[in-house]
């Protein structure tokens, strides 16, 4: 697998309140002999009260069952942790929406840090906190997890994903508790309609309709809906139902939805 990029990183540091770009990237070059996978691993499925030990065997052993075509970067969000901290400072007046998103990205690293240790000797076990880490550590180990890279405004570790997803050149799955995109909240309303396909253009326009909130439950942030519809990323929005993983690795019938019909 041959990869070529240039073209820079809008990532950023955050350090004594200035914001500055973070690295530059002019070209680089990737040679895999396996395709690189980008999944996005929702908080909510590791620790939707505690952990899912049992959910998490069974990821680790799909992943390690398809390992012999594919190389993984996995994602992990913060889910029900980074909402109780985010929530802690609901009441919180200055700079709320910056502490919020800092502790936010904290679990997911930590999130990301408990999946090293899950994973053992099948995974990285240092957490990377850019994309020239990840790049670095994908070429050592077939399995690479990490949380949000670095802060940037307005953003998820969805986003995180749809940037590695481009800066890959493959696509991006995105695991969640839900089986798809619905028209609403299917946990809330019986009636919410699934949908199968919809076009980067369309889900954009929902995103932007929803808005961002640190900690916030829709599927995909709107920066990672802006992503894949600038790049033309192909992505497929799977629920917690792990066999339909496991047949979209293998070419097989899943159930879930697509971005970029």
């Amino acid at each position: 697998m041959s990869i070529k990029r240039d073209y820079y990183i809008p990532e950023y540091t955050f350090k004594s309140n200035i914001y500055k770009p973070a690295f530059n990237i002019n070209t680089i070059n990737i040679n895999m002999e396996k395709k690189v996978i980008v999944i996005s691993l929702g908080g909510s499925l590791i620790v939707p009260q505690n952990i899912d030990i049992k959910f998490l065997e069974e990821f680790k052993k799909i992943l390690l069952k398809n390992i012999k075509n594919y190389k993984f970067v996995i994602v992990c969000g913060g889910g029900k942790t980074a909402r109780i901290y985010i929530n802690g400072l609901k009441n919180k007046q200055k700079n709320k929406n910056l502490y919020q998103s800092l502790l936010g990205i904290a679990s997911t690293r930590l999130n990301a840090k408990f999946m090293t240790y899950f994973f053992e000797k099948n995974a990285n076990q240092m957490i990377p906190r850019d994309m020239l880490e990840v790049e670095n550590l994908i070429k050592k180990h077939d399995i690479v997890l990490c949380g949000a890279l670095r802060y940037a405004k307005e953003e998820t570790s969805d986003a995180t994903s749809a940037k590695l997803a481009h800066y890959f050149n493959t696509e991006f799955i995105n695991l969640s508790d839900v089986a798809g995109l619905y028209n609403k909240n299917p946990k809330k309303f019986k009636s919410a309609k699934f949908i199968p396909e919809i076009s980067p253009k369309e889900f954009l326009k929902i995103a932007n309709k929803i808005g961002f909130t640190p900690g916030q439950h829709f599927i995909l942030d709107k920066k990672a809906a802006e992503i894949i519809k600038k790049y033309n990323i192909h992505t497929y929005l799977l629920g917690p139902d792990l066999k339909n993983l496991n047949n979209f690795l293998n070419n097989k019938h899943f159930v879930g939805s697509i971005i970029g019909v």
